[in-house]
């Protein structure tokens, strides 16, 4: 019932989505994106990445055939294309084989699976499609904060910054020192969060096939449900970030002719009385909260059972996107603040969610909360006096977010040292293979 539930739920949502796209931006949403893609030329990547979150509940002999075939499938379509001289966006080469193959693996769930082989099946193709519609979901709500905000908050978050010492503008001048192999290398850890969020749920997932069941939390439902939330608050609290709306702009949009003023990163804000900003209607408004920071945070929780290379790897990534988004001028410090209280508030709620709801999740999942919107509040309503008294209003921010901090890593030990045993491994049951 709650895997019927949480379908009807994400139906619902794909089609609201698909009519504010239409409505508001005049172009197709996520659901006709993600049909278009059967036929039509896709990104690779999320494909492939959903493919093989999908293939953990397949035995290798089934993965082989799937990726054989997922191969096989593109191969046929770059040919066709090639033939008939048709032209595809830069990068948009394959990916359809993969996608063929999620969707064969359902009909097969339906047709040659029964009981509990079917469910773990339809889970796994859930699992890999959440991950490539998640995605879409994610550019469909970027589109409509930039369509139906036309004002942004910048001058608030740039004059709260204060008191957190200007972080974006300190951390863009060092990045600009650094010269192009630090541009190059944080430019990389920036853009491809996506692919260290799967290796490390393939990590998490990799017992799947032979326990045929998957472990009660893992990284991919945070993630997902970090993408699902964080546009509300976008739409709520609307900001472009310092490169756009106080620097030369970035990637084609926004730029000086839009900005407040050309100060990024080399001149410090003045401090005066924040307003509302005109801005255009393509850069999205989503800095606010900083989602690459509650990725991250995510990852880094996620590593922190694994083994010692697993566990570097998330540290690496967590700080590395941290100087990332600063010093591209892609978000401000209080961004960074917000986004970990968002993060953690969002991967204590699961957990609690898994237990039961008992007073020490909902005590903790409140005061992540309250932490989050008093944030929002001061970030609004209480710039000018942060950035007039940055020595106190400096390790006030620090320190609510080190209390929820403390909190998550205090109540869920506590929940692991009163976990129960874990159930024996479950047999599989005798199933025709996948051919």
């Amino acid at each position: 019932m709650l895997w019927a539930a949480a379908g009807v739920a994400a139906l619902v949502l794909l089609v609201a989505l698909e009519i504010a796209a239409r409505r508001y931006a005049g172009v197709p949403g996520p659901l006709a994106t993600q049909v278009r893609e059967v036929i039509f030329a896709p990104k690779p990547g999320p494909l492939y990445g959903g493919m093989a979150l999908m293939m953990v509940v397949l035995t290798w002999r089934q993965r082989f055939i799937a990726a054989g075939a997922a191969i096989g499938i593109d191969v046929v379509f770059v040919l066709v294309r090639w033939a008939a001289g048709a032209e595809v966006p830069e990068g948009h080469y394959f990916g359809n084989g993969a996608l063929w193959v999620m969707l064969g693996c359902a009909v097969i769930a339906f047709t040659r699976r029964t009981g509990h082989e079917r469910t773990l099946l339809l889970k796994g193709v859930a699992l890999g499609l959440l991950l490539v519609t998640g995605r879409k979901i994610g550019d469909t709500w970027l589109l409509i904060t930039a369509k139906t905000r036309p004002t942004v908050l910048d001058p608030y978050l740039a004059t709260a910054d204060h008191a957190l010492g200007n972080p974006s503008w300190a951390m863009g001048r060092l990045l600009e020192a650094t010269g192009p192999i630090g541009n190059h290398l944080l430019g990389t850890v920036y853009a491809q969060l996506a692919v260290a969020a799967v290796v490390v749920a393939l990590y998490q997932l990799r017992n799947v096939a032979t326990e045929r069941r998957f472990p009660r939390h893992h990284l991919v439902r945070t993630f997902l449900v970090i993408g699902l939330l964080g546009p509300a608050i976008y739409m709520i609290f609307p900001v472009v970030g310092p490169v756009f709306a106080y620097g030369p702009g970035a990637s084609g949009t926004g730029g000086v002719q839009w900005a407040v003023a050309d100060l990024w990163p080399h001149t410090p804000l003045a401090i005066h009385a924040p307003h509302p900003v005109p801005y255009d209607t393509i850069t999205p408004r989503n800095c606010m909260p900083s989602l690459h920071t509650a990725w991250a945070t995510a990852i880094f929780i996620h590593t922190r059972k694994g083994p010692r290379l697993l566990r570097f790897a998330g540290a690496f990534w967590l700080v590395a996107t941290l100087s990332a988004t600063l010093g591209f001028g892609y978000h401000y410090g209080v961004d960074l603040v917000a986004g970990v209280v968002f993060s953690l508030t969002i991967e204590a709620a699961l957990r609690a969610f898994d237990r039961g709801w008992d007073r020490s999740g909902i005590r903790l999942v409140a005061h992540g909360t309250t932490v989050f919107a008093a944030l929002l509040a001061a970030y609004r309503w209480l710039p000018v006096e942060m950035a007039e008294h940055p020595w106190v209003s400096g390790p006030l921010l620090i320190l609510a977010m080190a209390s929820v901090i403390y909190g998550y890593v205090r109540t869920t030990r506590r929940w692991e040292r009163k976990a129960p045993t874990p159930e024996p491994t479950r047999q599989a049951e005798p199933q025709p293979e996948l051919v």
